[in-house]
């Protein structure tokens, strides 16, 4: 008798003792771990990839030796803004697939380096798609429309510019949603921020939100509840000079990439166009040299 009592206290402490250590560690988790995140879904929920084994007889996880593989669709243009987030998806431990898509733009120089960038950072699988949305035009980037050049920092942050593509991040995502659904991964990653936006409605985070909830209910595996989709835009809150600093810190090769909406037929970028502007201010701000070449 004395020992079916001592079991059973022990069973009973070994529980409490269990339920403490997940509530220290969820705790510890939001005091110290949630304020400094740099990946957040569309949801603005923090994204903190962290791998553990089941509870071990002490009531604390056992650390896994080998990390289980999570699968993620990174939307990938060769600019600056998707490379730092392929970086922000590599480091925060998915296995990438890179998708870009040739949608009729002006010219196909970001879609070399879109190849640059995947070969560099190894992704897992990287398709090109065409969808020649010049069909449609109604953009300075899928028409005849002019690219506009040398506007001020007023008139870049104000309204709608013409080099919006009606609903460009929507087919985007669109698309990305369908390849990560095949594949059975449930987090997309793409490159918008809302303080450097352009103007683009597309790059607010209510689009985000509205996207990620379609998603789960447009879906077989939304709908059968075989996980919850996620749209990730880790540089959302971030200036283009913020992205940067990030993505030097990330150890990107920002030569690698392309920015300019209006480029020189051998691939230099304008220096005038919105795009070029933004990107040469940031780079003047952290007082470094753009590492691409411009024709003036």
């Amino acid at each position: 008798m004395p020992c079916q009592s001592s079991h059973v206290i022990s069973t009973t402490t070994k529980k409490t003792s269990q339920e403490n250590s997940k509530s220290f560690i969820l705790q510890l988790l939001r005091d110290i771990v949630e304020p400094s995140f740099r990946c957040i879904s569309a949801n603005d929920v923090p994204m903190i990839w962290i791998r553990y084994g089941p509870w071990n007889d002490f009531g604390t996880p056992t650390l896994m030796s080998e990390p289980v593989l999570k699968h993620a669709v990174v939307l990938l243009s060769g600019g600056m803004d998707s490379t730092t987030t392929l970086a922000e998806a590599k480091a925060a431990g998915f296995t990438c697939h890179a998708l870009t898509v040739e949608y009729g733009q002006r010219h196909t120089h970001e879609l070399a380096a879109s190849n640059r960038v995947a070969q560099a950072f190894s992704v897992k699988d990287h398709k090109t798609i065409s969808l020649d949305l010049r069909l449609f035009g109604g953009s300075a980037l899928t028409s005849d429309i002019n690219v506009p050049k040398d506007r001020s920092e007023t008139e870049i942050g104000h309204g709608i510019p013409v080099t919006y593509v009606p609903a460009r991040n929507t087919i985007f995502l669109s698309l990305a949603l369908a390849w990560a659904e095949t594949i059975g991964a449930f987090d997309i990653f793409l490159g918008v921020n809302c303080l450097d936006y352009s103007g683009y409605p597309d790059c607010r985070p209510e689009f985000l939100r509205a996207f990620e909830n379609m998603a789960d209910l447009a879906t077989a595996a939304g709908v059968e509840d075989r996980g919850k989709f996620r749209i990730h835009a880790p540089l959302l809150y971030l200036s283009k000079t913020d992205i940067v600093r990030r993505g030097l810190e990330l150890g990107v090769d920002f030569s690698l990439t392309h920015t300019c909406y209006d480029p020189t037929p051998d691939g230099r970028s304008c220096g005038h166009c919105d795009a070029c502007q933004l990107r040469l201010a940031a780079f003047h701000e952290v007082g470094m040299t753009d590492p691409i070449a411009y024709a003036t």
